[in-house]
């Protein structure tokens, strides 16, 4: 039972944040349920039973993959090794099993520093009964929400911000999630088509050499690919370019 209550704030801090913010989104979903019930609990002064705890895990296991994916630096990560692999001219190497793997734990590294503050000032206090469920809630909110300002750019922000005609607000801290959460993804799908930019050119250099190569000697018969293949193979691990593409990603979010 300890084990449960101490993991539980981890979960539900992912779920309160999306959710918890956008009144009318939660209202729309199976969450909106679970939602209200924990307002009334805490309303009344009463803590959460084992069964609403129960609950409330159940209902964000169904929507947990989709908040890893917006809530985290998984998507900048997956992209860019999506594009690396394309422009390796490599259709099924590495397979998607493992490109999901690398960007799951290179996501758990660069997110590592916020999990350790959620595990600071949530989930530990929660598990020592010293803050309600709400509060535990409230802090990892924050914490998620201070992590996703620093990576989404201004101009994202202020288009979400007058598309959803919000007042300006002074402080970043004051961004609502509702705001927050599709100029954080858009942000993080331009960052990742930037850096995959970068990481084709040099390949893209290869083909048009090759290419060049092969039409110059008459072989126009010949597909390029076959022979710039080992070429970007060759210039990729001399370059060590597995270890400069993990450090690059995990460098390029502003902690």
């Amino acid at each position: 039972m300890k084990n449960f209550k101490s993991v539980l704030p981890l979960l539900i801090a992912l779920l309160a944040a999306f959710f918890v913010a956008s009144p009318a989104l939660a209202a729309a979903t199976p969450s909106g349920a679970v939602t209200k019930a924990l307002e009334e609990v805490a309303g009344e002064g009463r803590p959460l039973s084992l069964s609403l705890q129960i609950l409330i895990l159940m209902s964000l296991l169904t929507v947990l993959p989709s908040l890893i994916l917006m809530m985290t630096s998984f998507t900048r990560i997956i992209i860019v090794l999506s594009i690396l692999r394309q422009a390796l001219g490599l259709q099924q190497t590495p397979p998607n099993q493992v490109l999901v793997g690398l960007a799951l734990f290179l996501s758990l590294f660069v997110m590592a520093p916020t999990i350790s503050t959620i595990n600071e000032k949530a989930i530990e206090p929660y598990g020592q009964d010293e803050i309600t469920i709400e509060t535990a809630i409230e802090v990892s909110g924050t914490v998620f929400h201070d992590f996703m300002i620093k990576q989404t750019r201004e101009s994202d922000l202020k288009l979400f911000m007058d598309l959803a005609k919000e007042p300006a607000v002074e402080n970043p801290e004051d961004v609502p999630f509702s705001v927050l959460l599709p100029a954080y993804v858009t942000s993080e799908l331009k960052t990742a088509f930037q850096i995959g930019f970068l990481i084709f050119l040099p390949f893209l250099v290869i083909d048009l050499v090759v290419a060049s190569t092969l039409m110059a000697l008459g072989m126009m018969m010949l597909s390029p690919t076959i022979i710039s293949m080992p070429f970007k193979l060759l210039l990729f691990v001399l370059v060590d370019g597995w270890a400069l593409t993990m450090g690059s990603l995990a460098g390029s979010f502003v902690m």
